[in-house]
C-alpha cells in the first residue's frame, strides 16, 4: 500500500511540475484567456485522478475476468472478487473526478476562473465544447459500473463491465488532440489502441502487485501474456500518435516533442523491467501517466500547421477524382478495422492449423468463407472505398452496405465459434478460454440479441434511425462516429445472419421456414429505404458536404440519389447467397434426420403403432355415433 501511494505521489508531482512549466503559455498559443493557476493546476490534478481511477477500474475488472479464476458455475472466487472490489471503489472515484472535470474543463477552455462559473455559463460551455460532453459520458458510464459492481458476483457480469470501462476511457481521447488536424483519423485510431492497451496493462499491474502474495502460477502466466501483448500495442501505437502530432524536426525544439521523448524513455525503462520488479514498473507507469496528462495540456506543433477544410473535417485529401481502379489501389489503412480484419484472418488460420495437426478435419468452404469475409472487411474500410467513404455520400453508402450485408454473411458461414470450441481444449480445473466462450454464447444477453424480432428490428431500424432522423448530420463530422457506425452495422448484420444461417452453437434458432420468412420480411424495408433516399429532395448532412467541397462532386443531391440506388440494389447478391446457404442447410438437416431414423428403425415401428392406436380410437368413435 505504501508503495502504491508513493507511485501515485510520483505521478502527481510529475503533473504539477509539467503544469508549472507550461503555465499559461498553452492558452496563449491557442488564443484563449488564462483561467488562472487554480484552474490550471486543479484541472491537471483532477484529470490525473480521473485517469488513474479509470485505469484502476479497468485493471480490477480485467483481473477478475482474465487473471483470477472463477468457479465452474461462473461465480467469482476470492481473488476475482478482490479485483471486483478494487474496481468498485475505483469507479466511484472515477465518477466524482469525471464530473468535476466537466466544470474544470469548461473553465479551463473558456479562460474563466471558477468564481465566475455560474450555471448558465456552465451549460453554455458544455453545449459549445466537445470535451466536457465527453467527460459527462465517461461519468455516466463510470456510474453504471460503480452501481453494477456492488451487486455483481459472476465472471460474465465482470466481463461486461470491463467492456464498458474500456469504452468509458475513449470519449475524452477521441474528442481531444487526436480528433484535430491533418491525419486525425490515424491519430484517433492509434490513440484508441494506445489508451485501451495502456489501461489494461497498468491497471492489471497495480491489482496484480497488490494481490501478488496469493497469485498462482496460472495467474502469473496470464498476467505475463497480457502485459507482453499490451506492451507491444502501447509501443507501436504511441509512436504513430507521436509522429502525427509532432513532425520529426520539432521533437527537440518543442515542449510537446520533449514530453514525447520523455514518454518514449519511460517506455524503454519499462521494457527492461517487463518481467520483474512490479513496483518499479508501477512507479515508472505512474510517472508516465503524469507525463501523458501534461501532454494533454500542451498543444502539439502539428496544430499550428496550415490546414485545408478536408484536413480539418476528415484528416486527408480526397480532391482527386478517382477511377474505378483507384477504389482498389488508393489505400488508406484503417488502424482499427484493418488490424482487426488481419488479426481475425490470422487467428482463424492458426485455429485451423491446430485442428489439422491433431488429425481433425475442418471444411475448406468455411475457411474460404471466413477469409473472404476478412478480405471484404479490409477492402471496405482500408482500400480506396474506405478512403473516399468519409467525404462522399455514395461511397459511404457502399461501405455501409458491404459491412452490413456482405461481410457478415461470409463471416457467419465461417463458423468461427465452432472452430474455436474445437481448437481450444477444455480446462480440467478452472474455467479457461473455451469455458468463457461457452458462457458468452449461452448467456441471457446473447439470447436477447439473437431473438428473431430483435435481430430484424436492429437490421431494419438502424438505417432509418441513422439517415432519416438527422443523426447522421451530427455524426458525419467525427471520425470516431464513423468507427461507431461501421462497427454497429457490421455487428448488427452478423447478429441477423447468424440467426438466419448461423452454424455456431448458441441460443435456439427458429425453424428453417421461419428463418426464410425472416429474410424475406426484412428485404422490402431495405428496398424502401433506398427508394426514400433516392426520392428525397433534401441533402443529408448538407452543411458538412458543402464545407468539405469535394471538387468532383458537383451535385450533392445527385450523389445522394446514387447512394440511395446503391442501397436499393446492393441487397440482391447477399440475399441470393443467404437463400442458397439456407436451403443447403435445410436439405442437410433433413438428410441427417433421415439417417437418424434409418439407424433407429424402432422409431418407425413406434410411429406405426401410434397410428394404429389412433385408427382404433377413430373406429370406436364412429361405432358410438352410429349407436
Amino acid at each position: 500500500m505504501i508503495r502504491s501511494v508513493g507511485a501515485a505521489l510520483a505521478g502527481a508531482a510529475t503533473v504539477l511540475a509539467i503544469t508549472a512549466v507550461i503555465g499559461g503559455s498553452a492558452h496563449a498559443l491557442l488564443g484563449d484567456a488564462d483561467p488562472g493557476a487554480f484552474v490550471r493546476f486543479g484541472a491537471a490534478l483532477v484529470r490525473l485522478v480521473a485517469d488513474g481511477a479509470g485505469v484502476l477500474t479497468v485493471g480490477g475488472l480485467l483481473f477478475a475476468v482474465f487473471i483470477a479464476s472463477a468457479r465452474r458455475d461462473g461465480v467469482l472466487k476470492a481473488e476475482g472478487y478482490a479485483g471486483l472490489r478494487i474496481a468498485c471503489w475505483a469507479s466511484t472515484v472515477w465518477v466524482a473526478a469525471a464530473a468535476a472535470m466537466v466544470v474544470l474543463d469548461v473553465a479551463d477552455s473558456s479562460g474563466q476562473p471558477l468564481s465566475e462559473m455560474d450555471i448558465p455559463r456552465l451549460v453554455a460551455g458544455v453545449d459549445a465544447l466537445e470535451t466536457p460532453k465527453a467527460w459527462l459520458i465517461t461519468a455516466a458510464l463510470a456510474f453504471v459500473i460503480a452501481v453494477a459492481s456492488r451487486i455483481a458476483l459472476t465472471w460474465l457480469s465482470c466481463a461486461a463491465m470491463a467492456v464498458i470501462a474500456l469504452f468509458a476511457l475513449l470519449p475524452v481521447v477521441v474528442s481531444g488532440h487526436a480528433a484535430t488536424g491533418a491525419d486525425h483519423d490515424v491519430s484517433t485510431d492509434a490513440s484508441i489502441w494506445h489508451v485501451t492497451a495502456a489501461a489494461a496493462w497498468v491497471g492489471t499491474l497495480v491489482v496484480f502487485a497488490v494481490r501478488r502474495h496469493k497469485a498462482t502460477e496460472r495467474m502469473r502466466k496470464r498476467f505475463t501474456v497480457l502485459s507482453m501483448v499490451c506492451f507491444g500495442v502501447v509501443a507501436v501505437s504511441g509512436v504513430l500518435v507521436g509522429l502525427v502530432f509532432t513532425p520529426v524536426n520539432d521533437i527537440l525544439t518543442t515542449r510537446y516533442g520533449i514530453l514525447l521523448l520523455a514518454k518514449v524513455g519511460l517506455l524503454a525503462v519499462l521494457a527492461l523491467f517487463l518481467k520483474r520488479a512490479l513496483w518499479t514498473q508501477m512507479l515508472v507507469m505512474a510517472v508516465g501517466i503524469g507525463v501523458s496528462v501534461g501532454m494533454a495540456r500542451q498543444p502539439p506543433s502539428g496544430f499550428f500547421q496550415e490546414q485545408t477544410p478536408m484536413d480539418t473535417l476528415i484528416g486527408y485529401d480526397v480532391s482527386p477524382s478517382p477511377s474505378v481502379w483507384d477504389f482498389f489501389t488508393a489505400w488508406r489503412f484503417s488502424l482499427i478495422f484493418g488490424v482487426v480484419a488481419i488479426a481475425l484472418a490470422v487467428a482463424y488460420s492458426l485455429a485451423v492449423r491446430t485442428l489439422c495437426r491433431r488429425g481433425d478435419q475442418w471444411p475448406v468452404g468455411r475457411t474460404v468463407a471466413w477469409l473472404l469475409g476478412c478480405l471484404v472487411l479490409l477492402l471496405a474500410t482500408s482500400s480506396g472505398v474506405g478512403r473516399y467513404a468519409a467525404g462522399v455520400f455514395s461511397v459511404h453508402m457502399v461501405t455501409h452496405m458491404v459491412l452490413n450485408m456482405l461481410a457478415p454473411v461470409l463471416l457467419v458461414l465461417g463458423a468461427p465459434m465452432t472452430l474455436a470450441l474445437r481448437a481450444l481444449r477444455p480446462s480440467k480445473e478452472e474455467p479457461g478460454p473455451r469455458e468463457w466462450l461457452l458462457a458468452v454464447l449461452h448467456s441471457r444477453f446473447a439470447r436477447v440479441l439473437t431473438n428473431p424480432l430483435v435481430a430484424c428490428v436492429l437490421l431494419v431500424g438502424s438505417y432509418y434511425a441513422l439517415y432519416l432522423t438527422g443523426l447522421f448530420d451530427q455524426a458525419v463530422r467525427w471520425h470516431w462516429a464513423h468507427l461507431l457506425m461501421n462497427t454497429h452495422f457490421l455487428l448488427v448484420g452478423y447478429l441477423f445472419y447468424w440467426t438466419v444461417i448461423g452454424i455456431d452453437p448458441g441460443p435456439r434458432r427458429p425453424p428453417y421456414l421461419g428463418r426464410l420468412a425472416m429474410l424475406f420480411a426484412v428485404m422490402p424495408f431495405h428496398g424502401f429505404f433506398g427508394v426514400i433516399i433516392m426520392s428525397s429532395q433534401t441533402v443529408i448532412a448538407e452543411n458538412f458536404y458543402r464545407s468539405l467541397a469535394v471538387p468532383w462532386i458537383g451535385d450533392l443531391l445527385a450523389d445522394q440519389r446514387l447512394g440511395g440506388g446503391i442501397a436499393w440494389a446492393s441487397g440482391e447478391l447477399p440475399v441470393l447467397v443467404v437463400v442458397i446457404a439456407l436451403l443447403v442447410q435445410w436439405s442437410r438437416s433433413d438428410e441427417r434426420d433421415a439417417r437418424r431414423h434409418d439407424r433407429n428403425p424402432e422409431s418407425d415401428d413406434e410411429l406405426a403403432a401410434y397410428n394404429a392406436m389412433l385408427s382404433k380410437l377413430a373406429g370406436r368413435e364412429a361405432e358410438r355415433d352410429r349407436v
